[in-house]
């Protein structure tokens, strides 16, 4: 049954030198439901998982303030500091990444971590790769189940956990309500993976969905309408599937001038593909 999704914007394809709150009331003024928030490798947003209880309570604020929830995380810090990494120091830094993300979590009210799907990043791979970036994923599920917070496994654009089906061997291993996926399904269609037979491998174990254009070879920046993913063909799978989950544009503006018109545009031709995929009702 079609119902009325929560459809989420990216926190960098709105301007980045604002406050929270601006922030937040540009998701609002462009139709959106909540924000996700992103921890990527750069210094300024790994600061964040130093942030005080005053600093989590001054974001608490600003979300009731403005009626818009950080609903999810991105974390992508483990691309520089990679769970999968032959380098003891490093893993002990990604070890504390996910650490002080889940605490992050609790302390502003999100509700998933996203963790990419890399093993390695910037450094060779070798045969233990997997089970190291394993053994991470699997400390930091200990942690977030004591929590109550939930991770999902991304599908990313490189060659690790490339589809929903090898995200589904972890999910399948650890089997635990608190680790599940949340694929992306620019990065299926990137991959030139069947769309539709990939999210029926996830059934069950899909809580959010992050949506982008792509193109093979162009993984990111594609606008909207100008790449090859199967929009309808994924959203009506997902509505077969009787999806609810949240949905999240996934862009990058690098803070444009015209930030706030481009994710409105993006919004309104992503619902329009909703709607023929049936995941939206036609209001």
């Amino acid at each position: 049954m079609a119902t009325q999704l929560s459809l989420g914007i990216y926190e960098k394809a709105l301007p980045y030198n604002i406050s929270w709150s601006e922030r937040l009331d540009l998701a609002h003024s462009a139709g959106f439901d909540f924000v996700e928030m992103s921890v990527d490798e750069s210094d300024e947003r790994l600061a964040r998982l130093a942030w005080s209880p005053r600093e989590c309570a001054e974001l608490r604020d600003a979300i009731v303030a403005t009626g818009v929830p950080i609903t999810t995380m991105c974390l992508s810090g483990h691309r520089k500091f990679a769970l999968g990494s032959a380098d003891p120091g490093i893993r002990a830094r990604a070890f504390d990444v996910m650490r002080r993300a889940i605490d992050l979590a609790i302390g502003v009210n999100i509700r998933i971590i996203q963790l990419a799907g890399y093993y390695v990043y910037y450094e060779p791979h070798t045969p233990d790769s997997r089970a190291r970036y394993r053994d991470g994923l699997a400390q930091g599920l200990e942690w977030a189940s004591n929590a109550g917070v939930m991770l999902a496994l991304e599908n990313v654009d490189g060659n690790d956990v490339d589809s929903i089906t090898r995200a589904m061997e972890f999910v399948n291993e650890f089997n635990s309500p608190w680790f599940q996926i949340y694929p992306d399904i620019g990065n299926l269609g990137e991959h030139g993976l069947d769309v539709r037979a990939e999210l029926e491998r996830g059934r069950g174990h899909i809580v959010g969905i992050h949506v982008k254009d792509t193109r093979p070879g162009e993984p990111r920046r594609v606008p909207f309408g100008q790449g090859s993913v199967p929009f309808v063909e994924a959203f009506q799978k997902l509505t077969a599937m009787n999806f609810a989950g949240p949905v999240m544009l996934e862009m990058w503006n690098d803070d444009s001038p015209n930030a706030v018109q481009v994710v409105r545009d993006a919004r309104e031709w992503v619902m329009a593909r909703m709607r023929e995929g049936g995941l939206l009702r036609n209001t």
